[in-house]
């Protein structure tokens, strides 16, 4: 009898801790940034587990990841799941989006806009675009 209860009992925490698991994402940072790891906390906040990664020439990093120059931003993104990479301050809502299309690479909100997470309050004007350029989202 015990050990059924044991097994039922191991089962559900188990359980608990799979759900509680939302999509990877590893972030990569300029050591010496302030607001990107505002961002982290929005995207965990939405249910993703990031992991921040610091590196002191994060242009090598949006190289190898072919990040549009004229899109670049503070930080670089890749869903472990997909290889979709998320340059800047974009919301977790746009991110999710992406994810069930893919056909779409990137999504930038570039620059470092002060209507974003991690940089200030959403006022419904961030433009966010994806990586040939083409707005994705207003949020």
């Amino acid at each position: 009898m015990i050990k059924p209860l044991l097994l039922t009992a191991s089962l559900m925490v188990f359980s608990s801790v799979a759900l509680a698991q939302g999509p990877a994402i590893t972030m990569y940072q300029d050591p010496n940034c302030g607001c990107c790891g505002g961002w982290a906390q929005h995207m965990r906040d939405e249910g993703f587990e990031v992991k921040e990664v610091k590196v002191v020439k994060i242009q090598d990093v949006k190289r190898l990841f072919k990040v549009p120059e004229d899109l670049a931003s503070c930080h670089t993104a890749m869903i472990e799941e997909t290889g979709q990479l998320i340059e800047g301050h974009v919301p977790a809502k746009v991110v999710k989006r992406m994810m069930n299309d893919g056909s779409v690479r990137g999504v930038a909100a570039p620059g470092m806009p002060v209507n974003s997470p991690g940089m200030g309050q959403m006022d419904g004007n961030l433009v966010t675009v994806d990586f040939d350029g083409r707005p994705y989202s207003r949020d």
